[in-house]
């Protein structure tokens, strides 16, 4: 079996891109991106079939994705990436934080740490 999760459209074999999904109490459909999983009552649809789609009359569709963002992470998010990449190597934060400075000397914004979580302030505060 294929990786790749096809059209849900009778005779078409692209791959699929996007969701759809039908909210009938609110006479809604719903699509979105390609859902992690595929779902029952769920439809996959290719690229051409997303963009060409329409609901019954008295319905509304809802896109939850849009078409002119890029499918690929830009270069500021990579460079994001880079940065808080290069910022959690730092040898100094992981060394003040074990010689005992306390949550605050690695972090200002840390409030508590229970294990792995952080607990941080409120930007606004």
């Amino acid at each position: 079996m294929s990786p790749v999760r096809r059209c849900s459209r009778t005779a078409c074999g692209r791959p699929a891109v996007a969701t759809l999904t039908y909210v009938y109490a609110d006479s809604t459909a719903v699509l979105g991106p390609l859902a992690t999983y595929a779902e029952p009552h769920c439809y996959d649809l290719c690229a051409e079939h997303s963009e060409r789609l329409t609901a019954p009359r008295g319905w509304e569709v809802v896109r939850l994705t849009d078409p002119s963002a890029p499918t690929r992470p830009s270069g500021d998010d990579l460079e994001a990436l880079a940065n808080a990449v290069r910022e959690a190597a730092r040898p100094h934060d992981r060394a003040a934080g074990a010689r005992g400075g306390g949550p605050h000397a690695a972090d200002p914004m840390e409030v508590a740490r229970r294990g792995h979580l952080r607990v941080l302030r409120s930007p606004d505060s």
